[in-house]
């Protein structure tokens, strides 16, 4: 797939704000400084599509960007250790939990994990509640470019072993580099499909 036109449709403050849901919708997430927005980005041929920033906890909103004219790109704000009061922490969760259960046309999320740590409590938490509520998911290692080959490899592995402890089935799997446009293919090739096979 070759995305040819990208453009910010709306931020929400909560899902019933979203726009309405007549086209397949793919939400990004991931703990705060994975690089998300940097992704984002790179997926689109964008420099600044998704707002990026040093400091942890940028994306706030329920951010909708309409990709072709043919379906939605959702940024979510990030998890983990963004430096905002327990409120407001609090606030995002009950957000995002109530936009991922409860959003229509929601056809995937992809989970972003940086590559370069071992499994981290707060990222299996998640998957693990994903799997619980039945929201179907894929993994997608960011700062692939950050590690050799030998790494990126047994670093996937180790997280596959993590995950086989508690899953039957593993969630499909992408490494990505923002730096390198590693993964673009691949991830946007998993899009189409998708579509397709709504359309079909």
């Amino acid at each position: 797939m070759e995305i040819k036109n990208a453009a910010f449709v709306k931020s929400s403050t909560q899902e019933s704000d979203c726009p309405e849901a007549t086209i397949p919708e793919y939400a990004f997430i991931g703990r705060s400084n994975v690089g998300k927005s940097s992704l984002i980005n790179m997926l689109t041929n964008r420099k600044k599509l998704a707002k990026t920033s040093s400091t942890p906890g940028k994306t706030q909103l329920i951010n909708h960007f309409i990709i072709n004219d043919s379906w939605y790109l959702v940024d979510l704000p990030g998890y983990g250790w963004a430096r905002v009061s327990k409120k407001s922490k609090a606030d995002w969760k009950r957000m995002i939990d109530n936009y991922l259960k409860t959003r229509e046309n929601l056809v995937n999320v992809f989970v972003l994990i940086d590559l370069r740590h071992e499994p981290q409590k707060i990222d299996l938490d998640f998957i693990q509640w994903l799997g619980e509520e039945g929201i179907p998911f894929c993994i997608v290692f960011t700062k692939a470019d950050k590690l050799g080959k030998t790494r990126i490899q047994s670093n996937q592995v180790n997280y596959k072993k993590t995950l086989e402890k508690n899953w039957e089935e593993l969630p499909r799997m992408f490494i990505s580099s923002s730096e390198q446009k590693v993964g673009k293919r691949e991830i946007l090739e998993f899009i189409d499909s998708v579509n397709q096979s709504i359309d079909q």
